[in-house]
């Protein structure tokens, strides 16, 4: 199915139930997924299935200690698959001097474009807050040493986050992306103040995620990226399937929805505020 740029979908049609994935003249960039929780023929399918949609480079994230290299593997198998190298909150209690190393030695690598996914999860708290702190500022450091942006998560931990990147941001040659953007408009503000693109996902196709659509409408169309988080956080209307990045021309229909923006308009935008923060140069 191919719909032009120039159709506004309405609401009915973009929440009705399991019709075909859109297919859009112009290609889009997929800015945070996590590719290496698939393997084998389901990775080479998702791929496939993903070119078939126009979804055009795909950036996988790294998390934890045992999944940098096979982030950085990923990055060498497909051309049109990209990284990052970084500790999630979650794991931040395994954050050691050796992991900071092996990051900055794997960051070097031309297909590595971003430090992440860092930043504070107080929701879960699966590891100490503290270290959460520590390991977030000390990969922020890895960021501005190496000059590269950042991929941040967080979530309920808003004072501490914009806290921590009023210590660092003056610090650093190039910004990046919160991603999954969930947290409130106060933080919104300040990062987008400070050059910041903000990632919305699937969540903002969920029907409790108001608090999610209005950030979009807030944020610039400039400082906007599209992202689905696979295999989490399926959009509205395959919610309950395993998320891949194919799905991600759902999330472009419902952002452009709320902003109340051209899908003509809206994508190329998007295509280039991804190219400015990840790909310049590549």
């Amino acid at each position: 199915m191919k719909i032009a740029l120039s159709q506004q979908p309405e609401q009915q049609h973009i929440m009705s139930k399991k019709r075909e994935i859109p297919v859009f003249d112009h290609p889009i960039i997929e800015t945070h997924c996590h590719l290496d929780y698939l393997e084998g023929e389901a990775l080479d399918a998702a791929l496939q299935a993903a070119r078939a949609v126009n979804v055009e480079r795909i950036m996988t994230i790294a998390v934890s200690p045992d999944n940098l290299d096979k982030v950085m593997a990923l990055t060498q198998q497909y051309p049109q698959v990209w990284g990052t190298q970084g500790i999630h909150p979650h794991d931040a209690n395994d954050y050691s001097d050796a992991v900071d190393a092996q990051i900055r030695a794997n960051a070097l690598h031309a297909k590595i474009l971003a430090v992440g996914e860092i930043g504070l999860d107080y929701h879960y708290d699966y590891s100490d807050r503290a270290k959460q702190r520590d390991a977030f500022e000390r990969q922020l450091q890895i960021a501005i040493d190496l000059e590269l942006p950042i991929v941040v998560h967080t979530r309920e931990a808003d004072e501490d986050m914009e806290a921590i990147l009023r210590n660092f941001v003056g610090q650093m040659p190039k910004r990046g992306v919160i991603h999954s953007f969930t947290s409130g408009q106060a933080l919104a503000e300040y990062c987008l103040s400070e050059g910041f693109c903000l990632g919305f996902n699937g969540i903002s196709t969920f029907k409790a995620a108001e608090n999610v659509r209005e950030i979009i409408a807030l944020t610039p169309v400039e400082q906007i990226l599209f992202e689905t988080d696979a295999p989490y956080l399926t959009p509205i209307p395959y919610r309950g399937h395993k998320n891949e990045p194919k799905y991600l021309p759902f999330i472009a229909e419902h952002v452009a929805l709320v902003k109340g923006v051209p899908l003509d308009t809206l994508l190329p935008q998007v295509w280039k505020n991804s190219v400015e923060v990840f790909f310049a140069g590549h």
